[in-house]
């Protein structure tokens, strides 16, 4: 299965750069909305609907508790990528949570508790509440199809506005560090 995600994603990558990409190191990716400084967005769709669909169909398989608390773990880390979060903002990433196919395995009300704790300890304390949340994160890399699964899932939440800023970027970067997973097999 994630054999077929990487062949998905290299394909993709080879189309963007066979098809005129700006050069840029790294990609699309990190482009702000309108493409500037990046391929255009079908390609960021692409992927984000090929982890979409890969979690999707590992739905009955991500039931496990270190699976739910990890990911509200990297949501929360990349809602507060920028270093802050708004009311808005936490109501867009909880209404995302809790309207995901996968997440649906777990009650709404025990995810947007643990959510909101890792916000909470991301914005009061920073370096504690980072620490903290890679920890709950980090949990996860006993299980390396979990591992995988959290980063698509903070890649799914990150990619929901159409783009992925480069604060958001940097924290899946490090959240694949604490998962002994390489960045390039998410494209980041």
């Amino acid at each position: 299965m994630w054999d077929r995600l990487k062949d998905t994603a290299k394909g993709i990558q080879q189309s963007r750069s066979s098809g005129g990409s700006s050069g840029r190191a790294g990609g699309g990716f990190g482009s702000a909305p309108g493409g500037h400084g990046g391929s255009g967005g079908g390609s960021r769709s692409q992927l984000l609907g090929v982890f979409k669909t890969q979690l999707a169909s590992m739905k009955t398989e991500l039931k496990s508790g270190g699976y739910r608390d990890a990911s509200m773990a990297i949501c929360a880390l990349v809602a507060a990528a920028d270093g802050t979060v708004d009311a808005a903002e936490r109501q867009r990433v909880e209404s995302l949570i809790v309207s995901n196919e996968v997440l649906q395995n777990f009650p709404a009300d025990t995810l947007r508790q643990r959510f909101n704790k890792h916000v909470d300890q991301l914005v009061s304390n920073p370096q504690f509440g980072r620490g903290a949340v890679l920890e709950e994160i980090a949990k996860a890399a006993k299980k390396p199809m979990e591992a995988r699964a959290v980063i698509q899932t903070g890649m799914v939440i990150a990619g929901a506005d159409g783009y992925f800023a480069q604060a958001e970027l940097a924290v899946l970067r490090e959240a694949c560090g604490v998962l002994n997973l390489s960045p390039t097999e998410f494209n980041l």
